[in-house]
């Protein structure tokens, strides 16, 4: 049950709301004048702008609420990581990193083929060791051993990527647990 207050404003009687209900939220209300304030007194109407609480004045037009300057900061901080999260994360992107080292060695051996790179070093090995030597530098940088090894370092990358991650997180977790994680500031622009 809500009671509300009359007070005179300006010549005409103005209803204040009425307290916050139970739930924390105010009952509506229906501000009610008995005359026309003057547009010249500087007094505006309580349902001009935000209702007023018991115990607050009136806005005036001189009272005017200051703005906040500025972007707002929240402190926040990590104090856990879901170690199963991390596990997808870091094996996703152990993934897109393992593809990329196979596609950057196939582009970096059609570069240095290009460029006749493996002929020359194994002119010169011949040249050094004779020509007589068995070693053949070309049968070692062929592509297709290129992409098999490249193929492998990615694989041994996914599983020891996607297992740093995991473990990473479950020690961040126990280190969180004891020195209360990291903490981070972000602002609102």
């Amino acid at each position: 049950m809500s009671t509300s207050n009359s007070k005179s404003v300006a010549g005409g009687q103005v209803t204040t709301p009425p307290a916050p209900t139970a739930g924390g939220a105010p009952a509506s209300f229906t501000p009610k004048s008995s005359g026309s304030a003057p547009a010249a007194s500087g007094v505006l109407p309580v349902g001009a702008g935000k209702p007023t609480g018991q115990g607050e004045s009136p806005r005036t037009a001189g009272s005017v609420r200051p703005e906040l300057v500025g972007p707002r900061r929240i402190r926040l901080s990590v104090s856990r990581i879901d170690p199963w999260s991390a596990m997808k994360m870091s094996f996703l992107l152990s993934i897109a990193l393992g593809i990329m080292m196979v596609v950057a060695a196939i582009v970096f051996w059609k570069v240095l083929d290009g460029m006749h790179v493996f002929t020359e070093v194994d002119a010169m090995v011949k040249e050094i060791l004779g020509e007589k030597t068995t070693v053949n530098i070309l049968q070692y940088v062929e592509l297709s051993r290129v992409v098999s090894l490249a193929t492998i370092l990615a694989i041994v990358d996914v599983v020891l990527l996607t297992a740093i991650g995991t473990i990473g997180a479950f020690l961040y977790n126990v280190v969180a647990a004891l020195v209360g994680g990291i903490h981070l500031t972000l602002t609102d622009d």
